[in-house]
């Protein structure tokens, strides 16, 4: 007996049961695979849940995945749960790439080190996966066990709807299981629309504006949506002289801006490019997913309200709420966030593995 409650009890960490173990409560769901559970377990939890409130997503399931090492999805994530859930009434959970201690560490290397031993990367809670209506992937470089890879495809072959932000779109350096028809699938190029080729503009220096695409001001998508602005750079996702792939529909093109102030002036040596569009993915079985790209994201892009929106909005778009999509509906922050800058100068910017209470 003893026994058996001990086990019970490392399954509050993070397996997803039948029925939840003493000390996890229901969230909106019940029947086998449908079961979000969520932990008072304080720092031994592993992934975060926001119960939705009032709102146009109730009953609705989001898992957004925080697992980069550049651009701050550990702090961005929660915080996008928060409003998701507190704004529009979906249940949300952020799962969160983490160390051997089960900390949150976005320090983590993504390429072996000469004379250390490479640690595969760890998303606890992707089981919860399975009784997701929406995913938001802000993975970047991860090496992640066959299992869960294996957890991920099973989601995107689903045909449900998903979404990238920023390095989400080279989010695994060890391929994804998936083929359709004998030819290996690539997650960025196949999936998503494209795959980062390299920075448009300065790394770090240059900032962007986007700007709606005339044709697409009135798509669901854009609805409300006004003054995107970052401080991050502009991806380039396609060669010089192509354009994004058929069946993919940009909705809002980057300028590159000559600082990293929102009046600065736009780059004149440098086109506007590609940094949110959609599109369908065909599964393996036929099925046609709604996906969505924006290369934008970062932690400080995410101060943006329009930008906030606008992935609010694919969201419901995806989900096929367009009818609820109101463009005066709060994005605004619920409680604080501050997020650390961008960029590898972890010790510099205080960028240290924490548990994951920390970002609650």
């Amino acid at each position: 007996m003893k026994l058996m409650l001990l086990m019970a009890g490392m399954l509050v960490t993070g397996t997803i049961c039948a029925e939840p173990p003493v000390g996890v409560e229901k969230l909106a769901g019940e029947g086998p695979g449908k079961n979000w559970a969520r932990t008072a377990a304080g720092e031994r939890a592993q992934w975060l849940s926001y119960a939705g409130g009032e709102g146009p997503g109730k009953g609705k399931r989001i898992v957004l995945i925080a697992a980069d090492q550049e651009y701050r999805s550990e702090q961005s994530m929660p915080m996008m749960a928060k409003i998701l859930s507190t704004h529009h009434g979906f249940d949300c959970a952020v799962l969160f790439g983490v160390n051997e201690k089960g900390e949150v560490d976005p320090t983590m290397p993504v390429y072996p080190e000469k004379g250390k031993e490479f640690r595969e990367h760890h998303i606890p809670g992707l089981e919860l996966l399975e009784g997701a209506d929406f995913v938001v992937f802000f993975p970047r470089l991860l090496t992640l066990p066959m299992g869960e890879r294996e957890m991920i495809v099973k989601y995107i072959d689903s045909g449900r709807p998903f979404m990238s932000l920023r390095t989400g779109n080279h989010g695994f350096h060890g391929a994804l299981p998936y083929k359709i028809g004998g030819k290996q699938v690539d997650w960025g190029n196949d999936v998503l629309g494209g795959s980062f080729m390299g920075h448009h503009g300065n790394w770090h220096a240059d900032s962007t504006r986007g700007n709606v695409v005339p044709e697409q001001k009135d798509h669901p998508i854009l609805r409300g949506v006004k003054d995107i602005w970052g401080n991050s750079d502009v991806y380039r996702t396609y060669p010089e002289g192509k354009k994004l792939p058929e069946g993919c529909t940009a909705l809002v093109w980057g300028q590159p801006l000559l600082g990293r102030q929102p009046g600065d002036a736009p780059n004149p040596e440098l086109e506007p490019l590609p940094v949110a569009w959609y599109k369908l993915w065909k599964t393996s079985g036929g099925k046609d997913a709604r996906v969505f790209q924006s290369t934008m994201g970062s932690g400080h892009d995410l101060l943006n309200p329009g930008l906030r929106r606008m992935i609010i909005n694919a969201i419901y778009w995806g989900l096929g709420m367009e009818a609820a999509i109101d463009g005066e509906r709060s994005v605004e922050v619920v409680g604080k966030y501050e997020p650390l800058e961008s960029g590898f100068d972890y010790e510099a910017m205080g960028v240290v593995p924490k548990p994951v209470a920390a970002y609650r």
